[in-house]
């Protein structure tokens, strides 16, 4: 849902096209990172589904990915803001 605010907010602003190939590519990044996440998630759980140290941390660095990616495409976009905003 971020993602369609994201491209609305795009085609309101109307920006430069680097802002779309960055905005647009966070976006996608950040929904890469969930995917591989979740596959890393789901592998786990049925390879070793028991509580296990080296499980967890596998699955907190994953969580930690998404999360890095999350905060560095909020970031681009308070740049893009910024940037942009008339005045």
């Amino acid at each position: 849902m971020v993602a369609v605010g994201v491209v609305l907010m795009l085609l309101w602003r109307q920006p430069a096209p680097v802002w779309w190939a960055l905005l647009l590519m966070n976006c996608g990044l950040v929904l890469a990172a969930e995917l591989f996440n979740t596959a890393l998630e789901h592998a786990l759980d049925r390879l070793h589904p028991e509580r296990h140290p080296a499980i967890q941390l596998a699955k907190d660095c994953g969580a930690g990915a998404v999360l890095l990616s999350s905060l560095t495409g909020v970031s681009v976009f308070v740049v893009f803001m910024v940037a942009t905003w008339p005045g």
